[in-house]
Parts: structure tokens; C-alpha cells; sequence
């Protein structure tokens, strides 16, 4: 049996980061970029659902898919063959799986990842939205105010078009804000909320505790290695050189690790965006202590 726990974020918030974290524990050089697991360890994968279910998720539509889904994360948690390139996310028995899926139900009314039948919990990585925009814009080849509009979106969804087979299966992401709520406010499974600003300020400290809410125990030494191989100009550099296979294939500009940088936004966003992004996300961002720009930014005690 294995313990999954997945590694939830809102698309650009550090979930790649936080892999490479897991890929550079107790090695003794850099993990390449590329042998993270490409079609493995990630819960939207067609490879998994196609070889547990013996179904092929190409002719199934996308709510047939998702009825299927927390049975594909049972037999996941079963550590059941079919689990290619699925190794490097494990640590012990603790397997860390990326997703970028809000916590919703099926339309059986299944919690869509299995709930505590298929996870021991979940670490929630989470980043200023203000950061995520650019961020997101750059990764998906659109401009910064598309982003910020498909952040606001309680319809928006990755993989969701049905006039082709999108390469992963359809990740719901009901806006930055409505996203990191799906999570928070789920009773199904416990939460160890992981701010992408306190990884950049003490990455070894807050992976650390992340591995101990786990269940893993590493020492300090253990964890300042593994956040030295994944610093971020280390993962840039390797990108630069080889490439990564995970990045998208076309792009206005910039990388997959582009600049790493918290309040980066300050010099990428305009007046207006930066207001837009505040007024439609005010509540979840004081709830994760990203205080609105006239007030500064610092993070809310308690």
C-alpha cells in the first residue's frame, strides 16, 4: 500500500518546484529536469486511467471520465500495476502526486480524487495571484489580461475541449480564488497549506515540515541538499540547456522557470491589472495573507 498525498496548486504556483524538491531528496548530484515523471505522477494522466481501467479515455467523455476517476486513485493507493514512471514521486511509502484539479464531486457525488479512500492528504501550494497572472500568461501563450480573466473564471478548466483529445484529462479550475477554497474548506482530507513565498524565504524549512505532515522525517542536512540541487537558477540553467519536456511547446516568451520571483508583479503588471486581480480575488487573498497593493503586502498573523 502506498499513501498518496497530493501535491494541489492553482497552475503556476510552485507544484513543479515542490517535485523537484521531492526528486532531489537524498541524491547526491541535480536530478535532470526531465526525469521527472512526465505521464506518472500526475492525477490528470490518460496513462493511468487507460491501463487501470482497461478503458480508453479518448472515447469517453469528460463526465464519464471523472465517474471513473476515484476508482483509478483506489487502485492507485492499492500500488496496483499500471503505474509507470511512478517511483520518482515516492518517498517511502508516501507517494506525491501533482494536481492541478479543484477538490469537487462527481455527478454521482464521489469526491472526484477518491477522498480518504485514495489520499492520506494533501499538501496546498499557493501563490500571490498577482505573481500567477504574468506567470500564467507567459505559460500559456496568451496576454496578461486573458490571464487574469481565466482566473476568474467559476467555469474555467484545463484539457476541458471536447473537439479533441487533449493530452491529459479535464482539470476543473473554478478561478484562482474558487480553486484554493475547493481545497481549504474540504473535510474529506487532511491539509498542509505550503505558501510559494516561504519556500523562496526557507525552502529547506518548509519542505521539511511538509515531509513531516507526511509522515517523512528528514534531517535539516537532507533537506538544505535537496534545496540547493532544485534552486531555482539550477532548474532555469538546466532548461536553458536541454530544455523542458513539460513546458509547453509555444509561448509569447521566456521559459517553463521564468523568473522565481515573489512581487515580481510590481513591475509586470499595470495600475488596472493589478486592481482587477484584487477586486475579483479580496477575500481568498487576505484569507492567504497577500494584502491588497495599498496596504502592502505583508502576510496577516495567525
Amino acid at each position: 500500500m502506498k499513501r498518496i498525498f497530493w501535491l494541489a496548486s492553482y497552475p503556476k504556483s510552485g507544484n513543479t518546484w515542490f517535485r523537484m524538491l521531492v526528486a532531489n531528496l537524498r541524491r547526491d548530484r541535480p536530478v535532470d529536469i526531465n526525469d521527472l515523471p512526465h505521464q506518472g505522477g500526475l492525477a490528470s494522466t490518460r496513462v493511468w486511467f487507460d491501463n487501470l481501467t482497461l478503458l480508453p479515455s479518448g472515447l469517453l467523455t469528460h463526465d464519464e471520465c471523472d465517474r471513473l476517476r476515484p476508482r483509478v486513485y483506489e487502485a492507485i493507493a492499492r500500488d496496483e500495476p499500471g503505474l509507470e514512471e511512478a517511483d520518482e514521486t515516492a518517498i517511502g511509502d508516501a507517494r506525491f502526486v501533482k494536481t492541478h484539479d479543484a477538490w469537487t464531486r462527481t455527478s454521482s457525488g464521489e469526491p472526484l480524487l477518491g477522498g480518504s479512500a485514495s489520499a492520506a492528504g494533501a499538501i496546498l501550494i499557493v501563490r500571490d495571484p498577482r505573481d500567477v497572472a504574468p506567470s500564467l500568461a507567459n505559460h500559456g501563450s496568451q496576454t496578461i489580461d486573458e490571464s487574469i480573466a481565466f482566473m476568474a473564471r467559476p467555469d474555467a478548466s484545463f484539457c476541458g475541449e471536447s473537439d479533441r483529445q487533449p493530452s491529459q484529462l479535464r482539470q476543473q479550475l473554478p478561478g484562482w480564488s474558487g480553486f484554493n477554497l475547493s481545497w481549504l474548506d474540504q473535510t474529506d482530507l487532511p491539509i498542509q497549506l505550503v505558501r510559494y513565498e516561504d519556500m523562496q524565504a526557507d525552502a529547506a524549512g518548509v519542505f521539511r515540515r511538509a515531509l513531516a505532515f507526511a509522515g517523512v522525517d528528514v534531517s535539516s542536512e537532507e533537506a538544505a541538499r535537496a534545496a540547493r540541487f532544485a534552486d531555482f537558477e539550477t532548474l532555469r540553467e538546466q532548461e536553458l540547456e536541454h530544455g523542458f519536456r513539460e513546458a509547453p511547446r509555444k509561448r509569447l516568451g521566456g521559459g517553463f522557470f521564468r523568473r522565481g520571483v515573489s512581487g515580481a508583479w510590481h513591475d509586470e503588471l499595470a495600475p488596472a491589472q493589478v486592481e482587477r486581480i484584487e477586486a475579483d480575488h479580496d477575500a481568498m487573498m487576505r484569507r492567504l495573507g497577500y494584502l491588497p497593493s495599498h496596504t502592502g503586502n505583508k502576510r496577516i498573523a495567525g
